[in-house]
């Protein structure tokens, strides 16, 4: 199929593509196009304007400024999965960016694409939840920031107003050598997972578990923080049997129902698959790594 009529524009600042979307009817931003452009063709979208960021100066960047690491909206994901600071830092956004799509995807795809676009199932997501990131969001006025647990307000809708762009993604860091770890399961790879975890664990001196962070993903219309297993754990120390009795909870999460599983089975993953992601963040041996058990 191909696309409905509409009319194109090239801004070069981020002023001139704010003006243009707080002027525009029906206009929609062209990021890396991996969502959109299928949208489009499939008559999905429909829009009178199409916006392209790909040559606005300013928005493609990688950095650490005190202890966060700041991107840039137009960040390529090849960039984030080929960046020493991020696989140094970040372990858990490097292990994540391996998973998202293919070669051709990821070097195509941005990260402020894929917060928008914010599939439930989508690994940045999670990344973003786990880590307890931040939103920069750019308007006519200026800058504001958004915290990423109150960005969903839907299904695959985020809080931003119609005339604002996302400009950067801020993801605090954890201490050095902390362990991290992203796990998820897809019927093929490079598809969208149908459910994910991501855990990070900090331990103090003894080997006490000091911090925790496991999160959900494609469980429900937005990536979900376990709180009650991350209080289970914390203050033990890191077993198997910690884990296999603790990520139990996640069986009594509520969990959506589509032709791609039932609900039933999105709570068995959630619970086997926290599990695994807390045995390899911890460097526990996983007792199994080919079938899902």
């Amino acid at each position: 199929m191909k696309p409905p009529p509409f009319q194109y524009h090239d801004p070069r600042t981020i002023a001139e593509a704010v003006g243009l979307l707080g002027t525009l009817e029906n206009a929609k931003l062209l990021a890396g196009g991996q969502s959109l452009m299928p949208m489009l063709n499939m008559r999905f979208v429909l829009p009178d304007h199409v916006i392209d960021l790909n040559r606005v100066e300013g928005l493609s960047y990688i950095k650490e400024t005190g202890g966060v690491l700041e991107i840039g909206a137009m960040t390529r994901q090849y960039e984030v999965e080929f960046s020493e600071i991020v696989r140094t830092r970040c372990p858990l956004l490097h292990q994540a960016i391996l998973q998202v799509g293919h070669r051709q995807t990821r070097n195509r795809g941005t990260v402020g694409g894929s917060l928008c676009h914010l599939d439930p199932a989508a690994e940045l997501v999670s990344v973003a939840a786990a880590l307890d990131a931040t939103i920069v969001v750019t308007n006519a006025s200026g800058r504001r920031e958004i915290k990423f647990a109150d960005f969903p307000v839907a299904y695959m809708t985020p809080a931003i107003e119609q005339n604002e762009i996302l400009t950067a993604v801020r993801f605090p860091l954890w201490k050095a050598g902390h362990g991290a770890a992203f796990v998820e399961f897809a019927r093929r790879h490079g598809d969208f997972a149908i459910v994910s975890a991501a855990a990070l664990l900090e331990r103090d001196g003894g080997g006490i578990i000091a911090r925790a962070s496991i999160t959900i993903g494609g469980i429900g219309s937005a990536p979900v923080r376990v709180k009650e297993l991350e209080e289970a754990i914390v203050g033990k120390t890191a077993s198997a049997e910690l884990f296999r009795t603790a990520c139990e909870s996640c069986r009594k999460l509520d969990a959506i129902e589509d032709i791609h599983a039932p609900a039933s089975y999105r709570q068995h993953l959630a619970a086997v698959l926290s599990r695994r992601a807390l045995e390899q963040a911890s460097g526990i041996a996983p007792q199994s790594a080919t079938s899902v058990h």
